[in-house]
């Protein structure tokens, strides 16, 4: 080779490898994602929102900085409840929340949280995995330009605070209750006046009386929001949250202009921190429902087999309303009570029955 070819075609290979470093740092950059995250939590509380901020760094974190998340608690950018608006419009990118707050938009929505006398964590991821739960979430959230995705589950919920002994379906009517959902629509079957409150307001209600009792979550949760100082009685089981599934919710043009291994990135995170808060609620909350018996005095009961069966019945009015709403809620309905059968038959034979033969042996 001529030397003044090899110096020429030496020129070329290293004027192309400065343009192409020049065209990369530029590509790098237009490759950044930003996304807004707004939440219907309170900023760093337990669970809820500590697995959200998890979540939004851990996107971060995975796409070595490329996925940039700011994160807003409630009331930093949006109230709690204008979560779902925020980011159908497209004004967010995210939100993180409890899906059945929607249920005024559609009944549809409460099933992907949880319903009453429904899913259980195991029955839900089930079903939203492998019955066809997620592809009906699908159908249901890209009629509001969303697309959602399990991010937390808090487990059974405890019934909730009460300032006096519940024994009777009678002593339900005229309760001025914090319960949302569908477990609302049942207690007012039953006669109760049910509020939906952010968690952010839960306290001030109940201290003040505008509340005569609420539910939350759990142990661990309700002794951070000091609930024991204005209700004694703390009722278990929860009939109306039998496992909170959490969602992240994005807008459906954002979420459809990423690439697919972005999607599949972000899923990866949100199946992650779907395991990982329900882990953390299963670690701490026993520790907190004995701080709460021997620290605040709190008095624990169990709801009696006739107010479990008013609860059934009310549960079945609001299911043959429901129905009727439209053909989508029937089929998610439908889709969801048949899994239920199906894998909490089995729970029942499996998990469950092992459980009460080793605590019985262990005694």
């Amino acid at each position: 080779m001529k030397r003044r070819d090899f110096i020429t075609k030496a020129g070329l290979v290293g004027a192309g490898t400065v343009a192409a470093s020049t065209l990369a740092a530029p590509a790098i950059a237009q490759d950044r994602i930003e996304i807004a995250m707004v939440s219907t939590w309170p900023r760093d509380f337990p669970g809820l929102g500590t697995g959200a901020q998890r979540a939004a760094q851990r996107m971060s974190e995975v796409s070595d900085g490329r996925i940039q998340v700011t994160y807003y608690a409630a009331g930093e950018r949006v109230g709690a409840f204008d979560s779902f608006d925020e980011v159908a419009s497209g004004n967010a990118q995210a939100y993180h929340a409890a899906d059945y707050y929607w249920k005024g938009k559609h009944p549809g929505w409460a099933y992907f949280t949880a319903v009453p006398f429904g899913h259980s964590y195991a029955e839900i991821g089930a079903w939203n995995n492998w019955m066809g739960g997620q592809e009906l979430w699908d159908e249901l959230a890209g009629e509001f330009g969303l697309k959602c995705l399990p991010c937390g589950n808090t487990g059974v919920q405890w019934g909730g605070w009460f300032n006096k002994e519940i024994n009777s379906a009678d002593d339900l009517k005229g309760l001025k209750m914090r319960i949302p959902g569908l477990g609302g629509d049942v207690m007012a079957k039953l006669g109760a006046s049910p509020v939906s409150l952010p968690g952010g307001q839960i306290y001030e209600n109940l201290v003040s009386g505008a509340i005569d009792a609420t539910e939350w979550v759990g142990p661990w949760n309700d002794e951070a929001m000091k609930f024991y100082e204005a209700a004694k009685y703390y009722y278990f089981p929860g009939m109306h949250e039998p496992a909170s599934q959490l969602a992240m919710g994005f807008n459906a043009s954002f979420w459809g202009s990423l690439s697919k291994s972005d999607q599949a990135l972000i899923t990866s995170v949100t199946q992650a921190e779907n395991n990982n808060i329900m882990a953390e609620y299963n670690a701490k909350n026993g520790a907190a429902l004995e701080r709460l018996v021997r620290d605040q005095g709190v008095q624990v009961r169990e709801f009696n087999d006739d107010v479990y069966a008013a609860f059934k019945r009310g549960s079945d009015e609001v299911y043959a309303e429901v129905v009727e709403h439209s053909p989508l809620a029937r089929k998610i309905h439908e889709s969801c009570m048949a899994a239920r059968k199906t894998v909490g038959d089995y729970i029942q034979l499996n998990d469950v029955a092992y459980v009460m033969k080793r605590n019985a042996a262990l005694r």
